[in-house]
């Protein structure tokens, strides 16, 4: 990985080091049952591709490639993205560079490779939003399935494979859908992020004021960690409202394919419920995996699968089963946090009439 220009800020090589390290050695990178994955992902994203088309009406273009990485394999990629994604971020923090700049980029570094090694044993799939730059055009468009990951669940509670890895690809396919289908999606999550970053302060003084609002947080009896992890800690004012537009939109999308996902289940996934039931309680994980997801945010990310799922369920039986059809209409449309919990606020606010049953 060639480490160039402001994201030197980040000692990127350590930070594949460390992730590596943590994710450990991939247990079946050279099993013989690695090869089915390949050729069953390929043709089960298809086969999805057109379930979730037929399901939804969003109709993504072009077709989805499928990648089926191991461990390591999907750390590199996300590294490969952070990277493209960070870059403004991190020139603004190397024009700021101090005697502690050799130190930030390798602690910098060292947390980024904890978080995405420990993530990569948990993954099982991933859509890669991110658009490539030119001289990444082979990793457009792709979903990538973390074979291992999956291979794992499906010994470990006698899972029917191509069941599984149907499963998993409807839910990926349809982020695809969401956003590739919806014209204006893609530029106007990345247009989110960007603005939020373009907010943080690499300010030492902004910890300070973020230490503040975590023991103001605890004088009021509140879980300081619980609206995001640390990155919610740190945000300034401005940034806390753009992560609160990236939450609404994020809830959303991994609602309604959750949704999706387990209604097509229902119809085409033998064995969907118990399915459903095994991730439901591997979400809810405890013991010290749960400190750390409070601490990296991913408590927060798995609450939004609940809450969206909810609001697209209510939404869908309040006024009829393509009512978030309206969602998709533009930015405006969108539900806001708090109409995330009382969808009936949303059903007034962009016209939609409750059926009667």
């Amino acid at each position: 990985m060639t480490i160039t220009g402001a994201t030197s800020s980040v000692d990127w090589k350590l930070a594949g080091r460390v992730g590596r390290s943590v994710a450990g050695p991939d247990p079946l990178v050279d099993s013989y049952l690695s090869s089915s994955l390949v050729e069953d992902f390929s043709q089960l994203t298809s086969q999805a591709e057109s379930l979730v088309a037929q399901h939804t009406g969003l109709k993504a273009p072009g077709f989805a490639r499928a990648r089926v990485l191991d461990r390591h394999e999907w750390l590199d990629a996300n590294l490969v993205s952070l990277r493209r994604l960070l870059s403004p971020l991190l020139e603004r923090i190397s024009n700021k560079s101090s005697r502690f700049a050799p130190l930030q980029t390798r602690v910098t570094a060292a947390e980024m490779g904890f978080l995405l090694g420990w993530m990569s044993k948990r993954v099982l799939g991933q859509y890669d939003v991110l658009v490539p730059e030119s001289s990444d055009q082979d990793r457009g468009d792709s979903v990538y399935y973390v074979g291992t990951n999956i291979l794992l669940l499906e010994k470990k509670y006698s899972f029917r494979p191509r069941d599984f890895r149907l499963w998993i690809a409807i839910h990926e396919v349809t982020h695809r859908a969401q956003f590739l289908g919806v014209p204006w999606m893609q530029s106007y999550y990345t247009g989110l992020v960007k603005e939020a970053l373009s907010h943080f302060d690499p300010d030492p003084r902004a910890l300070s004021l973020a230490w503040a609002r975590v023991v103001e947080a605890v004088r009021r009896g509140n879980n300081p960690l619980a609206e995001g992890g640390i990155a919610a800690l740190v945000a300034s004012p401005e940034q806390q409202e753009g992560l609160r537009k990236i939450q609404a939109l994020m809830s959303l999308l991994e609602g309604h394919g959750n949704r999706v996902m387990n209604e097509l289940g229902q119809k085409h996934v033998v064995g969907q419920k118990r399915m459903a039931q095994v991730l439901d309680a591997r979400r809810k994980r405890r013991g010290v995996s749960a400190i750390f997801s409070q601490l990296v945010g991913l408590d927060a990310k798995m609450r939004q699968y609940e809450v969206g799922e909810a609001f697209v369920t209510a939404v869908e039986l309040a006024a009829g089963p393509r009512a978030l059809d309206t969602a998709w209409r533009g930015p405006e449309f969108l539900p806001t946090v708090t109409e995330l919990i009382a969808p009936e606020v949303w059903l007034k606010r962009v016209g939609l009439s409750v059926s009667v049953s």
